[in-house]
């Protein structure tokens, strides 16, 4: 989904913090995460955010910010946000735990358990929970549309959407399909013979002690109220759709320390059987040959170097992000009450950041240098060029050729008006290599330099190109 608008609105109400007790967050860290929450929210306008980090396999931050509801105006942790699509891994789970119990194999043609699916004997049930079945998305927008205006079954969302011809050949091809995890859902009830939110209950919400709500009991006035934002105009209460509209594709509330419980069990490899959960977080290969960063539930990726399997949610006024690092047995639960901005996904990778252990390779005690590029940059375009700045490699490529051809091409395009690191310093070949991005007023380019260590080592390269 995409996230766009910002602005500068909301302000910051009274904290309520509840920590556990070890192994906690250094004082410094958390004084890092507030700060961050406090000014994400203060300048997208979102009213909320639920907060719990998960370090060495422990709860270790349970938090709130904000305002939850017109009617609920003090942060409390202990309140439920719409998790939407973040519910999706757990019918995932219990699909898996029906094949452990021979009830099912994902690998059973749709049509073995709803027939009167046009295309059930083309798609799989393991297509259903990867996205790759071809069935149409009924809800791609990130708004509501008229009809999700009056109550709807399950049956009639199948009945609109998964009996139009399919978008592509199953398993060819990767498109997010709520849709297909309707049909998931239906076929669960089947297999495991009662209805979906009993069988979750009874062999996934009691065994982890939590109490997760159905979505549609939380729009009420005890419950987080979702909020919406046109353009840059002011922040609303948004209208939920009617009932039944996220059934088995997003139908879970439930709180951050809860879901952050869910992790936990990832983490450890508990309430699933370890080979159950590495088939939900495998990516799912194409019939191309190709791989998506998809498994079934959830996706998997590098991010920063460190493998995360991680989901998103969005209900009408509600985003969440759900995050762990497997690994390094970290997980961040973020929930927001705002539907715009993607506060969840900037929360994630600032909370990252202070609580994931340190990259080695990316900490190298090295500065951007910034002031340095725009003065070496400035006396190259000018004809002012500095050798005592390079090393004897360096003077040796701005040959009075090379300086003429930087000065012809590079001072028509106006003054400099932003050089950015674009990623940390590294080591190689004994300097330090840096990469820039530099804004002039008619173009972008990018500078690759390589310098002796140090705040005054003498520039290797700079090299700018296209």
């Amino acid at each position: 989904m995409k996230r766009f608008v910002t602005a500068l609105v909301a302000l910051a109400l009274p904290l309520q913090p509840v920590f556990a007790a070890a192994p906690a967050l250094q004082p410094a860290e958390e004084t890092a995460i507030d700060a961050a929450v406090t000014k994400a929210l203060k300048e997208t306008g979102v009213p909320s955010a639920e907060i719990a980090v998960v370090r060495d396999g422990q709860i270790v931050l349970s938090r709130a910010w904000g305002k939850p509801s017109e009617t609920l105006t003090q942060p409390d942790p202990a309140l439920p946000y719409q998790i939407a699509s973040n519910s999706k891994q757990f019918l995932a789970a219990l699909l898996l735990l029906l094949e452990d119990d021979d009830k099912i194999d994902l690998d059973d043609k749709v049509s073995k358990w709803l027939p009167e699916l046009p295309d059930g004997n083309k798609i799989t049930v393991r297509q259903l929970l990867s996205h790759t079945s071809g069935l149409q998305d009924f809800w791609p927008q990130d708004y509501s549309f008229p009809a999700m205006e009056q109550p709807v079954q399950p049956m009639d969302i199948v009945r609109r959407w998964g009996m139009k011809p399919l978008d592509y050949t199953p398993g060819s091809r990767w498109q997010y399909s709520n849709t297909g995890f309707v049909v998931a859902g239906l076929i669960a009830e089947k297999a495991g013979g009662a209805p979906l939110w009993d069988q979750l209950e009874a062999r996934i919400f009691k065994p982890l002690g939590i109490h997760p709500y159905d979505i549609d009991e939380t729009n009420g006035p005890k419950f987080p109220q979702g909020y919406h934002r046109n353009a840059l105009g002011p922040v609303r209460v948004a209208q939920p759709p009617a009932k039944g509209w996220l059934w088995a594709a997003g139908e879970l509330s439930m709180t951050a320390a809860e879901l952050a419980k869910w992790d936990i069990a990832r983490i450890n490899r508990t309430l699933l059987t370890k080979q159950d959960w590495e088939e939900m977080e495998r990516p799912v290969r194409l019939a191309d040959g190709t791989w998506t960063t998809y498994g079934l539930g959830v996706s998997k990726h590098l991010s920063g170097g460190r493998w995360v399997v991680d989901h998103g949610g969005e209900s009408v006024g509600f985003l969440s992000q759900n995050s762990v690092w497997t690994d390094d047995k970290i997980a961040i639960v973020v929930l927001t009450n705002g539907d715009f901005a993607g506060v969840q996904e900037e929360l994630t990778s600032k909370i990252a950041e202070i609580v994931l252990p340190k990259a080695v390779q990316a900490d190298i005690g090295e500065k951007a240098r910034l002031d340095d590029v725009r003065a070496t940059l400035a006396g190259i375009t000018t004809g002012k060029f500095n050798p005592a700045l390079f090393t004897e490699n360096g003077r040796y490529y701005f040959s009075a050729q090379t300086l003429g051809d930087y000065r012809a091409s590079l001072a028509p395009l106006g003054p400099l008006k932003s050089a950015t690191a674009t990623r940390p310093p590294r080591l190689r070949g004994g300097f330090v290599n840096r990469v820039f991005k530099l804004v002039f007023a008619k173009k972008t380019l990018t500078l690759i330099t390589y310098a002796e260590p140090g705040a005054k080592g003498r520039w290797e390269q700079f090299m700018v190109t296209p």
